[in-house]
């Protein structure tokens, strides 16, 4: 695996670019980072997530004084982020669907996800479908109750957890507005997130960083020696209803 020189990322873009028009047709006008924020808000999932960071953040203030070992938990969080994100980007989001004793074994997660696949600029699709934010925010309350010894602890976990998936939202759903990158981070980023989405789902699955977690499990190849997936936009070559 080699390092993504300057040709390469050039090689890249031209690519990706030429994959966008055949898939998907002109783009669309570029959007101001400002538009973009608000549009963001016009959709459930931000607040849902606001409402379980806030419950949080109240929980902990109200829990009073923690122990100084708890700034691990964020800290902690966030170098492993990456490597959370590739996990359930590939088990999970990336599932096949399975018979098992009679029954198909296919969530609404890997469902959702396959239509994204389908229309990466269909909106509603980039965001954590709402009916899993349902069960996961007990889902979440009751795993940090139990691998926490305190209160306040519990809560520095939630609000972490929160904090981190409204930042995951928040870039995944920048990444497919029409917002164009500028930094060199959110450059990296949306290349990478792009080759995901317009020229193979076998790679490049990490989504707030580029070139970490994929690197580490060797899903960063050099874009030049990837041919296009016929199947990027059809995981699985699957068609059927994820309604």
């Amino acid at each position: 695996m080699t390092d993504t020189g300057p040709e390469v990322e050039s090689l890249a873009r031209e690519q990706v670019a030429r994959d966008e028009q055949r898939l998907t047709g002109p783009r669309r006008t570029s959007q101001s980072l400002g538009e973009v924020f608000g549009a963001f808000w016009r959709h459930p999932s931000p607040y849902l997530l606001g409402t379980c960071l806030a419950a949080a953040i109240t929980g902990r203030i109200v829990a009073g004084a923690g122990s100084w070992w708890e700034l691990a938990i964020p800290v902690g969080l966030v170098a492993v982020m990456p490597v959370v994100e590739w996990v359930i980007h590939v088990c999970i989001l990336h599932w096949k669907p399975r018979r098992v004793a009679g029954l198909t074994i296919d969530p609404l997660l890997s469902r959702k996800h396959r239509a994204h696949h389908r229309d990466p600029r269909e909106i509603p699709l980039v965001f954590i479908p709402w009916q899993a934010q349902l069960w996961l925010a007990p889902a979440w309350t009751g795993l940090a109750w139990l691998v926490t010894p305190t209160w306040t602890a519990m809560f520095t976990l939630l609000v972490s957890i929160y904090a981190l998936k409204s930042g995951y939202e928040w870039t995944h759903y920048l990444l497919h507005s029409d917002y164009r990158p500028r930094s060199r981070w959110f450059r990296a980023i949306w290349r990478n997130h792009r080759l995901h989405h317009y020229k193979s789902e076998h790679y490049w699955f990490t989504v707030t960083t580029a070139g970490t977690a994929d690197r580490l499990f060797g899903t960063n190849p050099d874009p030049s020696t990837v041919p296009t997936s016929p199947t990027v936009r059809a995981l699985h070559a699957l068609e059927e209803s994820t309604t």
